[in-house]
């Protein structure tokens, strides 16, 4: 019974922290929002904590399993970037890093860091909520041929 609580705890925060991040981006409506942040955090608590059960947790396996899981992650975060054609405009680098930080939050969650996973999570809102409006006060750093509303499209 033990164990399974081991489990829920670990695999339940890093649902709730990388949720947490998810809410924020499905709010903006962008490319991966709640369930893909959610999914992406419990993927990588999984990795590492049934990776440290298995092996008994020492350091240069668990390096090796968060370096597959940051490796790994590219792959998705790279899908969601989009470089729109005849404009000097790229979406989808914030929601990119966003996919990435929720699995160092969930492999945070799978090693048991549960404080370093919160206070991660608890920054990236504050980045992603009020970095993104003080963003929004300064005049966008738009190229030579990008119209106003290019510039302002950005994410």
């Amino acid at each position: 019974m033990e164990v399974l609580g081991s489990h829920l705890l670990v695999l339940g925060c890093a649902a709730l922290l990388g949720g947490a991040i998810g809410l924020e981006r499905e709010l903006h409506r962008r490319w991966a929002g709640l369930r893909t942040h959610m999914m992406v955090a419990m993927a990588a608590a999984l990795f590492v904590h049934t990776g440290m059960d298995s092996s008994g947790g020492t350091s240069a396996d668990l390096s090796r399993i968060i370096q597959g899981i940051a490796a790994g992650i590219g792959f998705i975060g790279a899908g969601t970037i989009l470089k729109l054609t005849g404009t000097l405009e790229i979406k989808g680098l914030t929601t990119a890093s966003s996919i990435w930080l929720a699995s160092a939050i969930g492999a945070a969650c799978g090693s048991q860091n549960f404080l370093a996973a919160s206070v991660a999570a608890l920054f990236s809102l504050i980045i992603l909520y009020a970095v993104g409006k003080l963003e929004r006060l300064f005049p966008s750093q738009s190229g030579p041929n990008d119209t106003p509303s290019q510039a302002e499209n950005h994410e």
